[in-house]
């Protein structure tokens, strides 16, 4: 036994000073062959009351030896060899850059279209008070979207006089239209782009956050016809000139009167299919002229100022505009799917 211990401190002191490279290294102490291969051996012929001890300093002589190869190795990947010189007339290697996000091509493009027709880029937070939220917006206390499993509230509290004073993640971004009014009178041209939250659960149509675009015009004599030439002018430079819309009424709480906005299909040129559900339409949007309600709220004279809003999907115009089938996409980062969009902004 005494034999083994000083033949194991003598190859612990091997191992801790060996000089040269980790194949050397391998070969020498942890090969079939090697030094701790024949101590392990050795190891057989010892006496069964010694053997326990003999074991225990023959795996911290193991461990030893793997963990000094491992570090061999890290520090050969770390340093190139030796004779290696570059070859200088190879041609250089190509310079790769990274491409736009697809949403953010289509609200690049977006915000391009409508600055054309004089409308301002406003912005504003995320998190929000019911104030800006819902109530100056016309949502009455008993709304659907004030609840729970639509809206996904951070803290829900009254003050004293029991008035609302809950803080959400918000719903759309209409809220920047509340704020734009309390802070500049009209006249007002603005669309607001921005990320939104719905207590929704995720599927191929549907997302816990999302992306709109909120459009806002306010001024002297704003009518129903300025809205709609608006969109349709939108329409035809984001899909086409060929596009047409048309608009269904429907309720809003902050617009009177409201209106869907459909596009001709653009996969069956509104013959039908399965996409437009064979109607040849397909839904982008919704607005209407702003509710008088509103204008109150913001200090703005009803009686003197008219306007309309609109707010359409980012992610809806996206998946429209490039056919694609699956909302999912949008948020994974597969780089495969990343990479098939190389638009260029103008």
């Amino acid at each position: 036994m005494k034999q083994m211990t000083e033949r194991v401190n003598q190859i612990l002191e091997e191992v801790k000073n060996f000089q040269g490279d980790a194949e050397q290294f391998r070969l020498k102490y942890l090969s079939r062959k090697g030094v701790l291969s024949e101590l392990f051996e050795e190891l057989k012929r010892i006496p069964a009351d010694q053997k326990k001890e003999a074991g225990r300093q023959l795996n911290i002589l193991k461990q030893t030896a793997e963990q000094h190869y491992e570090q061999l190795k890290a520090l050969a990947e770390n340093q190139p060899a030796a004779t290696e010189i570059p070859d200088l007339t190879l041609p250089p290697v190509r310079h790769t850059t990274g491409n736009l996000h697809p949403l953010t091509l289509t609200r690049l493009r977006i915000i391009e279209i409508f600055e054309r027709l004089g409308f301002s880029v406003a912005d504003g937070p995320e998190i929000e008070d019911d104030w800006h939220n819902f109530t100056a917006l016309n949502f009455p206390e008993n709304h659907p979207a004030r609840e729970m499993q639509d809206t996904f509230f951070i803290k829900k509290n009254r003050d004293a006089q029991g008035r609302n004073r809950d803080v959400l993640l918000r719903t759309h971004t209409s809220n920047v239209q509340i704020r734009l009014l309390e802070q500049r009178k009209p006249p007002v041209r603005a669309i607001m782009p921005g990320r939104v939250y719905r207590n929704e659960a995720i599927s191929a149509r549907a997302h816990c956050f999302f992306h709109q675009v909120e459009g806002l015009y306010i001024d002297y004599n704003v009518g129903f016809a300025d809205l709609k030439q608006t969109l349709y002018h939108f329409a035809k430079e984001m899909f086409g000139q060929e596009t047409q819309i048309r608009l269904r009424p429907s309720f809003f709480p902050f617009t009177e009167p409201s209106a869907e906005i459909d596009i001709s299909c653009l996969i069956c040129k509104g013959k039908g299919c399965a996409v437009c559900k064979h109607t040849g339409w397909v839904e982008i949007a919704g607005a209407g002229m702003v509710h008088p309600n509103v204008l109150r709220n913001c200090d703005v004279d009803p009686e003197e100022f008219t306007g309309f809003a609109f707010g359409m999907g980012i992610e809806r115009v996206t998946m429209l505009k490039y056919r694609i089938g699956d909302l999912r996409l949008f948020s994974e980062n597969d780089v495969r799917f990343l990479r098939q969009f190389h638009t260029v902004i103008s």
